[in-house]
C-alpha cells in the first residue's frame, strides 16, 4: 500500500528527464522600514509584539520562465505604539519547465518561495538591526505545509 501511495508522488523517468527547474536570477524588488514613532518608541520598556504576514505574486514571462515575488511584512508594537514597519519584496525569476499544469503550480508555490524566503528573511533582519532595535531572526516557514492547507481548503469549498 505504502509502495503504491509513493509511485503516485514519483516522476515517471520520461517526466524526470524533461523537468526543469533553474534560479535564473534572484534580486530585492523593494524595501521599507520605517519608525513612525521614533525617537520616543526607543524609551518605552514594553516588550514588543511582532507579527510576519507573507504574500506572493507570480508573472508568467513567457518560455516557460515565471517572477515569483515573496513579500514579507514584519510589523512590531510596544504597547499599542508601531515600533516599526519592515516590508521586503524578494524576487526571483526561474525556469519552470516540464512538468504537469499541477506540478508546476506546486513548484510555484513551495519550492520557489523556499527559495526566496532566507534572502528576505536576512534583509528584515538588517533592516531591524540597523533601525536601532535588537536583533530579529525570523523563524522558518514550511511552505509545503502552506500549500498543501490551501489546496485542501480548495477542495472543501
Amino acid at each position: 500500500m505504502a509502495e503504491e501511495q509513493n509511485q503516485d508522488t514519483i516522476l515517471s523517468p520520461e517526466e524526470a528527464a524533461s523537468a526543469q527547474f533553474q534560479i535564473q536570477k534572484l534580486y530585492t524588488k523593494d524595501v521599507s522600514f520605517e519608525l513612525p514613532n521614533a525617537p520616543q518608541i526607543f524609551q518605552e520598556n514594553g516588550q514588543a509584539d511582532v507579527k510576519m504576514s507573507l504574500s506572493q505574486r507570480v508573472e508568467d514571462l513567457g518560455d516557460n520562465l515565471h517572477e515569483v515575488v515573496l513579500t514579507v511584512t514584519v510589523t512590531a508594537t510596544v504597547d499599542e505604539k508601531t515600533a516599526y514597519l519592515a516590508e521586503v519584496a524578494q524576487a526571483g525569476i526561474f525556469l519552470i519547465g516540464g512538468f504537469e499544469e499541477q506540478a508546476t503550480h506546486a513548484v510555484i508555490n513551495t519550492l520557489c518561495p523556499n527559495t526566496l524566503f532566507p534572502y528576505a528573511r536576512q534583509t528584515i533582519a538588517t533592516l531591524v538591526g540597523d533601525g536601532g532595535f535588537p536583533p530579529l531572526t525570523l523563524q522558518p516557514v514550511n511552505f509545503d505545509q502552506l500549500y498543501a492547507q490551501r489546496m485542501q481548503q480548495m477542495m472543501q469549498e
